[in-house]
């Protein structure tokens, strides 16, 4: 019975570890130059989308205070 138990734990320790050592393997392989040129794309495209929000938003507010007047 103790036998059994150990041998369970033991395997159960090596396929945790293969398991860990792939997973940190695969994240290490998915930073590549496409991914972060990506990545860059995206922040970029985010950043013209706020700032053409904001313009447009300023717009708004000066042509309401000068139709107020």
């Amino acid at each position: 019975m103790l036998t059994t138990l150990v041998v369970l734990v033991v395997v159960a320790a090596v396929f945790a570890a293969g398991y860990g050592f792939v997973a940190w393997r695969d994240r290490a392989r998915n930073t590549s130059g496409e991914e972060s040129a990506a990545a860059r794309d995206a922040r970029a495209r985010q950043q013209r989308y706020e700032a053409e929000r904001h313009g447009t938003q300023g717009d708004v507010r000066q042509r309401d205070q000068f139709g107020q007047s």
